[in-house]
């Protein structure tokens, strides 16, 4: 791609800067509560979530904005309205999918604007986001990860009591269009970093037996943003989202909590049922996804733990093309594991061993697929920045790696993470990349990727960002056919959030 210069910021100075910021990324851990805590947290860079209440603990999670709209307009109690609106500037030297060449920039702006009205055990409420990049180098893959002009994200009327019936039982149930972040969020998440957010038209069950257990039933339709082309992302065309009517997306979700020895547990299963629309060609996926996972908080001189197992069974189409009309069986896996000790020193400093284990196509013409397929979960917490960088996904890659984390002070966090790649199954794709050697002849080893982030919460309004990540490329990434350049990569970003 054709560089078109915005800053002097060079791979060399990027290291530098991530430590003379002192500032800390704000991604959410894949180890988090199974329950609202009572306690408050700092903030993620999310938006509709980290100032509404939770209907059924009867508290707001995140610290309430210094500079709010809600005492600045006078608004009663029974209204709550948020402000959000975040900038990020990414620049990658280098490329690393296929047939692509040189490097890449964007700023990324999102716009967000949310409200809802109480009404005893009523709630209605909507959230409006406009998500923009500007900047793009000329030939820039620009999709609706990274833009979504002017559209409405939620709208939903929710009915909720915290003790149903009598019954020391709290429930919940919302109806329309909303957001889900379930679990571990590895398979269904309201997207952090990424510039676009998923979301899903229907109808959502959450029954909340106080410090024992809670259960979550769903059945929506996912959202198609769009447009949904280069071109016209690229001209600002805009179109409004609309429900994917010919797919539809299930599934239930229990967690443990409070179990022995500190620890949590969680059982689900999704079901995922695709069809084609003319907007929106599809590969049919038709999955069940059942899946288990049990962990253990950190803690102070305490080891944690986590360890996620997943399924998926089911059939897909070979391709998006409506004249392919041959299904595969679909089988497939993943495994997840880490395990940590948090220092009683200076610092909190936290070290943690991680390993990932995801299931590629071992055989490309046996009429099988093994490839797993992540559903709407978000990466950016393990496998490093998406953005315009995004070098690794929840598909065919076998990666050990280890992380530390401290806290220079209460405000300030930093996070340094290191990871080995290598593909699950030689014959199958690198996915981001697109790239692929169905001989397998190239070998397997993708590379390791380095990551240093740090974040500083100024004060409850107000966050800044920065972070960096070098891809020290492997021989597949540099030998296998269609792949660019052979030299490593450098993603630089620094970004700023403003909560009102």
């Amino acid at each position: 791609m054709q560089r078109k210069h915005i800053t002097g910021i060079t791979a060399g100075h990027t290291l530098g800067l991530i430590i003379a910021g002192g500032i800390y990324m704000g991604t959410s851990s894949p180890v988090q509560a199974a329950t609202e805590k009572k306690s408050y947290v700092a903030p993620p860079f999310s938006s509709f979530s980290s100032q509404m209440r939770d209907a059924l603990t009867g508290t707001g999670k995140y610290e309430k904005p210094v500079w709010n709209l809600h005492d600045a307009l006078d608004l009663p109690e029974w209204l709550s309205m948020s402000l959000e609106q975040r900038t990020r500037y990414e620049t990658l030297d280098g490329s690393y999918k296929a047939n692509s060449q040189g490097g890449d920039q964007q700023i990324a702006m999102q716009i967000n604007l949310s409200m809802e009205a109480r009404f005893g055990h009523w709630r209605v409420g909507g959230e409006f986001l406009d998500s923009r990049q500007f900047g793009a180098d000329q030939g820039s893959r620009i999709n609706n990860t990274h833009v979504n002009e002017a559209d409405f994200i939620q709208g939903y009327l929710a009915w909720a009591d915290q003790n149903a019936f009598h019954s020391g039982l709290g429930a919940e149930v919302i109806a329309g269009r909303q957001t889900l972040n379930i679990g571990s969020r590895r398979l269904i998440a309201r997207n952090v970093f990424r510039n676009t957010i998923n979301t899903f038209d229907g109808l959502r069950l959450r029954v909340l037996d106080y410090n024992h257990w809670q259960f979550n039933a769903f059945v929506t339709k996912p959202v198609g943003r769009y447009p949904n082309n280069s071109a016209q992302l690229l001209d600002h065309f805009h179109s409004f989202d609309e429900p994917e009517y010919q797919t539809w997306f299930s599934g239930g979700f229990l967690e443990i909590f409070d179990l022995p020895w500190k620890t949590n547990a969680e059982l689900y299963l999704y079901h995922l049922d695709e069809g084609d629309r003319d907007r929106n060609p599809t590969s049919n996926r038709r999955y069940f996804t059942p899946g288990m996972r049990v962990y253990r908080k950190p803690a102070k001189e305490q080891f944690d733990f986590e360890l996620e197992a997943i399924g998926q069974i089911g059939t897909v189409r070979a391709s998006k093309s409506a004249s392919d009309g041959q299904d595969l069986q679909h089988r497939a896996w993943y495994q997840s594991f880490n395990v940590g000790y948090t220092f009683d020193m200076p610092w909190s400093p936290r070290l943690s061993l991680e390993y990932d284990y995801v299931s590629g196509d071992r055989d490309p013409n046996d009429g099988k697929d093994e490839r797993f397929d992540t559903l709407y979960g978000a990466r950016r917490f393990q496998y490093g920045p998406t953005g315009i960088y995004g070098t690794f996904a929840r598909s065919n890659i076998n990666t050990p790696g280890y992380r530390i984390e401290i806290k220079p002070r209460h405000n300030v966090q930093a996070f340094l993470s290191h990871r080995f790649y290598w593909l699950a199954e030689d014959k199958d794709a690198w996915t981001t990349a697109n790239l692929r050697d169905k001989t397998g002849n190239t070998g397997n080893f993708v590379g390791h990727q380095l990551e240093l982030a740090t974040r500083w919460n100024v004060n409850s309004s107000f966050n800044l960002e920065t972070g960096w990540a070098h891809l020290f490329k492997g021989e597949f990434a540099k030998n296998a056919p269609s792949a660019p350049e052979a030299g490593d990569l450098d993603y630089f970003y620094v970004q700023s959030l403003f909560r009102f």
